[in-house]
């Protein structure tokens, strides 16, 4: 396998894979660009042609064409290696019937892919099922690009088939597929299908591997929920998925712009129309979820790395409305270009679809940058309303200013001023006193989303390293090569590490076969740089925790000016000084290796 890492690397340089994500420009032996992973105005990016390395020194993400992919798509190690390794024309070499070297994770994924196509061929043995998707102006030539399905309403019809298959039951369990009650009196109770009687849609990640359903009951009983999606589990995290981004992120590239619907029918009605750069996100729970401090950068994010601008076309009742202007907050806050698409009321991007292709077309084409709808949205419900004009000035503070507050460019800001200005005859003085008022209430807000968003992709590198530098250690042990003392460096990882060392163990272990799969993989037992290559890793992973914690007391920071807390934030202050002091110090460390 470490053989067909080294193919990969040969036929794809790092300048060509990068390059196919971001724009770069020649600097030198090297090439620059904006990073992909944090918000930055000036490029901090660099790609090294010659080492087949990139790294930012705006948020220290970095590492070869495996972890680039990696990070940029949202994949673990393996699916980043079965991308590279198709787009390169190299076929991997592992034998996946030897349990040796089949990893839970992968195991999960042949089971969920099995699935599909028992959900796939009951659709074809339905005709109520495809008399359904009919109705709803599917074709079938979509049905079938979306790996759409039906499982009929029985107990364990797919229990069953999986058994067959050699499943054992907590392997199929925990793709999050059955269940099983509580136990009554000792005695345990059978498993029976999560998904009955129910339109299944494949949620896959960005490489296009099935990790998730969503399945839309196909009669309503009154009694059960209309929609029922995959629960968490080591494959699917809701927070961290779109509906077809595998689907869309290449025409999102081509065309520089992405658009963001809520439901399933929305996404794969607008692809059918030939709208292929939209994403969904998946019922209330993933919207909620674009608006999370802490998920932020997991949905928006992952939109952002594609490109910078995003249409946000959620359904026009009051909860579309809502989480649309609250998206929006967020995306501006993280230097994104948002507009709103206006639908009729009542209606969503499906019913325009179905109704006239061209209608839904023109809502994109007529849509908003996100102030300017707002705007006009003030100014209509003013007028419908018949309310006093003296009403206006407070109706702008609550609705509008809070979206040029965020914005990071004075001629952005000065030409939204002058638009209010316009529409409304108020004076640019008393737009701009408001404005300032905003800003300051909303500086810690921006602030703490900003620092999200940096910290996101310093944690995202570290658990990067972890899962290097703990697949080396087990791999090492496991051929106990002379000369290194694996255990020895189990202890160095705890003195870095402190506190967090519980945590860091607990999460990894229940991954050690795929992280010794990863390592059998990446390194090579005749490679007389071991030694030199687990050192590196142990320095990555000391800067990485300081720089972790770093951005996280930064994060306190900002909320502890935000609530005006003088004393924490001069005691947060002077950590931030020592932190950077012991980054200067790993820095020197560096140079000298």
């Amino acid at each position: 396998m470490s053989s067909n890492v080294e193919k990969i690397k040969e036929r794809l340089g790092i300048e060509e894979v990068i390059s196919s994500y971001i724009k770069l420009e020649k600097a030198g032996k090297n090439l620059k660009g904006k990073c992909p992973f944090h918000n930055e105005k000036t490029a901090s990016f660099f790609v090294s042609p010659e080492r087949g390395t990139y790294h930012c020194f705006g948020c220290s993400m970095g590492g070869d064409i495996f972890s680039f992919v990696e990070q940029f798509e949202g994949l673990d190690f393996m699916g980043s290696l079965k991308m590279l390794a198709e787009r390169a024309g190299v076929q991997l070499e592992f034998d996946k019937a030897n349990n040796e070297y089949k990893t839970e994770k992968e195991k999960l994924l042949a089971i969920m892919e099995d699935a599909t196509k028992f959900f796939e061929a009951g659709l074809q043995s339905s005709k109520d099922a495809q008399e359904y998707l009919k109705k709803r102006g599917i074709k079938s030539e979509t049905a079938k690009e979306f790996r759409i399905g039906y499982i009929p309403a029985d107990w364990r019809l797919l229990y069953t088939y999986l058994k067959n298959k050699k499943y054992a039951d907590n392997e199929i369990e925990k793709a999050g597929l059955i269940k099983r009650p509580e136990e009554i009196g000792g005695v345990k109770k059978e498993y029976y299908d999560r998904f009955r009687g129910r339109i299944m849609f494949p949620i896959s990640d960005s490489g296009g591997r099935v990790i998730a359903f969503s399945g839309r009951i196909l009669i309503d009983d009154g009694k059960s929920a209309k929609y029922l999606n995959s629960p968490d589990t080591i494959l699917f995290n809701k927070s961290t998925v779109l509906y077809g981004i595998d689907k869309a992120k290449q025409t999102i590239r081509i065309k520089d712009y992405s658009i963001l619907v809520e439901g399933q029918m929305d996404l794969v009605l607008s692809h059918q129309a030939g709208i292929k750069n939209t994403v969904a996100v998946s019922g209330t729970a993933l919207a909620d979820s674009l608006v999370s401090k802490d998920n932020v950068v997991n949905n928006l994010g992952i939109i952002k790395r594609l490109s910078n601008n995003i249409i946000l076309a959620f359904d026009s009742d009051n909860a579309g409305r809502k989480a649309a202007m609250r998206s929006s907050a967020i995306a501006l806050s993280l230097g994104m270009d948002v507009k709103i698409a206006d639908l009729p009321d009542g209606k969503d991007p499906a019913d325009l679809v179905l109704a006239n292709v061209e209608s839904w077309k023109d809502v994109l084409r007529n849509s908003k940058p996100v102030v300017e709808f707002q705007i006009d949205t003030v100014l209509k419900k003013m007028t419908a309303a018949n309310l006093d004009l003296r009403l206006l000035p407070q109706a702008l503070r609550e609705n509008v200013l809070p979206f040029i507050a965020p914005l990071t460019g004075a001629m952005e800001k000065a030409h939204y001023i002058k638009l209010i200005k316009e529409k409304t005859g108020l004076s640019e003085e008393s737009i701009r006193e408001d404005l300032r008022k905003i800003e300051a209430s909303l500086n810690g807000l921006v602030a703490e989303v900003r620092m999200a968003e940096k910290l996101k992709a310093t944690t995202t590198r570290l658990d990067s390293i972890i899962r290097k530098l703990f697949g080396l250690i087990y791999y090492l042990e496991k051929n106990n090569i002379p000369g290194i003392d694996a255990k020895s460096h189990l202890t160095s990882i705890k003195n870095i590490s402190g506190e967090r060392y519980e945590n860091i163990i607990k999460s990894i272990e229940p991954h050690k076969d795929e992280l010794l799969l990863e390592a059998e993989v990446t390194f090579s037992l005749d490679n007389n740089n071991l030694a030199s290559d687990l050192n590196e890793l142990l320095l990555n992973f000391e800067e990485d925790i300081v720089r972790q914690e770093f951005s996280e007391t930064m994060s306190e920071l900002a909320k502890s000016e935000r609530e005006k807390d003088d004393q924490k934030g001069q005691d947060l202050m002077k950590k931030c000084q020592i932190l950077s002091i012991r980054l200067s110090e790993l820095a020197k460390r560096r140079i000298k290796i």
